[in-house]
C-alpha cells in the first residue's frame, strides 16, 4: 500500500515520502502548512489512490474528543421513559457513534482525516493520545471495549493557530507542506486548467508571487485562491497583455477580490497605488 500521487493533486517527492513513511510506522501523520495548500485534500486523495474510504471529522472551537469516540444521549432516553418506551431498556440504543468509532469497525481499512485539529481546545490532542496509540477505547456505559479491526491510516492537518502538546507529537510522524515553488505551482495549475495558455499563467504566476512578497499583507494568497484567480481571469478573457501593464507592487491587480481576503490590504494596496502615482512612476 503505497501513495504515489494522484493525477489531480500534485504532491511533491518529500510529501509522498511522509505518508508512505506514516503508513509503514501506522503512526498518524500530522500536516501543517499555509491555509490553502491542500492539507485536506491530502487525505482524500490518498483515500483514491489507495482505494480506501474515507472518514472526515472536521474539528471546530467547540469540539470535544469524546465526540469523536462516541456520545450517550441521557436526554433521549429520560424522554423515551416519561413516554413508556421499550427502548428505553436497551442503553446501546442510545449510544451515538464518533468518528473514531466508525474508523475502528470500519469493514475495510479507511483513511480518517482529523481535519484542523489546532482549532479545539488545548487539551483536545490530549484526551486522545491513548485512543490514537492503542486504537482502542471503553464504552463505559454498555461495559464493551471497542477495538480497531485495522488501524486506520490517521491524517491530521494543522494551522499552526495553536502549539499541540509534546506528548501529542511524539506519536505523530510530521510533514510541512512548503509553498508551492514556481515550478510546482505551474504543475498544479496545469492540472486543474489543461491547456491554458501559457502566456496568460506565467503573467498571472509572476504577478501571485510578486504580491505575496508585498511587505505589510496581512494574509498573504494560497494556491486555492489562485487557481480561484485564474478561474475569473479566463472568464473575464483578461488577455496577458493587460497584466503585464499592472505592476503589481504599485496597482491592484484585476479581478483582486480573489486574491485580498480583508480591507486592511486592499487599503496598502490603494496607497501603493496613490504613492505611485503621485510621484510619477
Amino acid at each position: 500500500m503505497r501513495f504515489d500521487g494522484t493525477p489531480g493533486y500534485v504532491a511533491t517527492d518529500d510529501l509522498k515520502m511522509a505518508v508512505n513513511a506514516a503508513i509503514v510506522l501506522e503512526r498518524p501523520l500530522l500536516v501543517k502548512g499555509e491555509p490553502g495548500t491542500g492539507k485536506t485534500v491530502l487525505a482524500r486523495e490518498i483515500a483514491a489512490a489507495i482505494g480506501a474510504p474515507i472518514i472526515e471529522w472536521h474539528v471546530k472551537s467547540t469540539t470535544k474528543a469524546q465526540q469523536g469516540l462516541y456520545e450517550y444521549d441521557a436526554v433521549a432516553r429520560l424522554r423515551d421513559s416519561q413516554l413508556g418506551e421499550k427502548t428505553v431498556y436497551d442503553i446501546a440504543h442510545y449510544i451515538r457513534r464518533g468518528k473514531l468509532w466508525e474508523a475502528f469497525t470500519a469493514p475495510e481499512r479507511p483513511v480518517l482525516l482529523i481535519d484542523e485539529i489546532d482549532k479545539a481546545d488545548i487539551e483536545f490532542p490530549n484526551d486522545l493520545l491513548q485512543e490514537l496509540d492503542r486504537m482502542e477505547f471503553f464504552v463505559y456505559e454498555t461495559g464493551e471495549t471497542v477495538k480497531a479491526h485495522r488501524r486506520p491510516i490517521v491524517i491530521i492537518t494543522s494551522n499552526n493557530a495553536k502549539a499541540l502538546p509534546d506528548a501529542f507529537l511524539r506519536r505523530c510522524f510530521f510533514h510541512y507542506i512548503r509553498f508551492p515553488d514556481a515550478e510546482t505551482m505551474q504543475a498544479i495549475v496545469d492540472v486543474h486548467f489543461p491547456g491554458i495558455k501559457k502566456r496568460l499563467v506565467s503573467e498571472a504566476l509572476n504577478i501571485f508571487f510578486e504580491l505575496r512578497e508585498v511587505p505589510g499583507l496581512k494574509k498573504k494568497p494560497s494556491t486555492s485562491e489562485l487557481l480561484d484567480w485564474l478561474k475569473l481571469l479566463l472568464n473575464e478573457d483578461v488577455s496577458p497583455e493587460t497584466l503585464r501593464e499592472r505592476d503589481p507592487k504599485k496597482a491592484i491587480p484585476p479581478l483582486h477580490g480573489a486574491l485580498l481576503k480583508n480591507e486592511q490590504d486592499v487599503m496598502l494596496f490603494e496607497r501603493l497605488a496613490f504613492m505611485a502615482r503621485r510621484d510619477g512612476r
